[in-house]
């Protein structure tokens, strides 16, 4: 086969529409715009949710109140039931989190929350304990290490 044989599919291409070439096209007069008004002039037409001058209903729905903080920290969050995966006395760090899939990635600080229980002492350390979590794990008899990050 070669580079001049080479053709779309047949029905895949379709003749573009010659308007305004006579009644017996059945594309003439108006060329298929209809009859007057703005629609029916040459150039850009309405823009997008223009409602012919009446007010448009965007403006008719509430505003969304408030604003997003930029500058809000956010943290990988990891409940005190969660550690009791560790073995008795262990070092808990964010990278071993890492390794046991408690923790997605190091992008953010690690911040423990006191949400289940901990039954094994360990030293955890990580960037944020609340404080219900910081006296469950001294309570099993752990160490809780704050990071400075």
């Amino acid at each position: 086969m070669m580079e001049h044989q080479v053709a779309p599919p047949p029905g895949t291409r379709r003749p573009r529409k010659r308007v305004g070439r006579g009644d017996g096209s059945g594309h003439g007069s108006n060329s298929g715009r209809g009859f007057k008004g703005q629609k029916s002039r040459s150039g850009k037409g309405v823009r997008l949710g223009f409602e012919g001058g009446q007010i448009p209903l965007i403006k008719g729905l509430p505003a969304q109140r408030g604003f997003t903080n930029i500058f809000k920290q956010q943290y990988h969050l990891v409940k005190v039931g969660m550690l009791n995966a560790f073995p008795r006395d262990s070092e808990v760090t964010p990278e071993r989190l890492l390794e046991m899939g408690l923790v997605r990635d190091l992008k953010y600080p690690v911040k423990v929350l006191g949400d289940g229980e901990i039954t094994v002492p360990m030293k955890i350390s990580a960037h944020k304990f609340t404080s219900s979590a910081r006296d469950k794990i001294e309570a099993a008899g752990g160490r809780a290490e704050v990071i400075l990050s």
